[in-house]
């Protein structure tokens, strides 16, 4: 079809010119482009991943409906909350993996990736403050979810943590992290418990140490620590897909917060966090919808020095 496209314009050239001829030559032009991003955007983008570090952006799309919102799957909606920075080959394989399992288990979700734009140091804890913000009135509890951790074993639960907190990726199934008071990596709370925890402390500029601290506020929160039964698939219940060669945590600690990692913050969560929202991109992967929202954290260096790079 490429060399028929190819003769016809040759033939079309040779011809005596007019000026209809060349609008015609032109109008013909814009459509192929027009033809060509559409083929561009709409391509599978996960086929990038694995052949290059830096792959191409998913191309926004209007919003539209999805199976993820199906009111016939119960009256409860999860508001999935990614901290994220610059890791997209994760993202790529993440999203639409999580869409698709969360469906086949009829899980009311929304996928809402919070994209730190700042030259700050990575804040977890703060990015999954925004994103219980900015999740709207639509949900009712929230997952913490690492983009790098992608459930293997359908029986694991996701549904409304009605009786308290319930920690998907639990010590004895991560497959890197066993300590009894664990309770990063995948952790659900409905709103109300999110509330009462004031959210997570915004202290923690680096990798580590804020899931820690937001145990202890549980425990202060009279929250009752729930985890998976049954799972028989014990640390292959999950996948960890991050790259430690290529993606580097870090791990810094300055003399300061070395002193201040260990501490609980009895004030700091979500009546203190400090942001500004650049915009918002409702996207697509695969066919997996996701809002991504870009956002500028903001620091005190008077009370956090440590957030900065050097």
């Amino acid at each position: 079809s490429k060399n028929l496209i190819v003769t016809f314009l040759i033939i079309f050239l040779l011809r005596k010119c007019t000026v209809w001829k060349l609008f015609g030559l032109c109008m013909l032009f814009v459509l192929g482009s027009l033809l060509w991003v559409q083929l561009t955007c709409s391509g599978d983008m996960s086929q990038t991943v694995g052949y290059s570090h830096l792959p191409h952006q998913p191309c926004p799309v209007e919003r539209q409906s999805s199976s993820a919102d199906d009111p016939s799957w119960g009256p409860h909606k999860m508001a999935l909350i990614v901290p994220f920075r610059e890791r997209f080959e994760e993202l790529l394989i993440f999203v639409p993996y999580i869409h698709t399992f969360l469906n086949k288990k009829k899980i009311r979700h929304k996928i809402i990736i919070i994209n730190q734009l700042d030259h700050f140091r990575f804040n977890r804890a703060s990015l999954i403050n925004v994103g219980y913000m900015e999740s709207g009135n639509d949900t009712d509890y929230i997952a913490m979810h690492d983009v790098d951790l992608l459930p293997q074993n359908e029986d694991l639960d996701y549904g409304f943590p009605k009786e308290g907190p319930f920690h998907v990726a639990s010590p004895e199934l991560h497959p890197l992290y066993h300590y009894k008071t664990y309770v990063g990596g995948i952790l659900l709370l409905t709103k109300k418990h999110y509330q009462l925890c004031n959210g997570m402390s915004n202290r923690f500029w680096g990798w580590g140490r804020e899931d820690d601290e937001f145990f202890r506020r549980l425990k202060a929160a009279d929250l009752k620590l729930f985890r998976p039964t049954g799972i028989t698939t014990g640390t292959k219940t999950f996948r960890h897909i991050h790259d430690p060669a290529w993606r580097k945590r870090d791990q810094k600690r300055i003399a300061a917060q070395k002193q201040e990692q260990f501490k609980v913050d009895p004030e700091g969560g979500l009546t203190n966090v400090r942001y500004k929202v650049e915009s918002r991109q409702e996207v697509t992967i695969s066919g997996a919808p996701c809002t991504v929202i870009n956002t500028f954290l903001e620091c005190d260096v008077s009370l956090t020095p440590w957030c900065q790079s050097s």
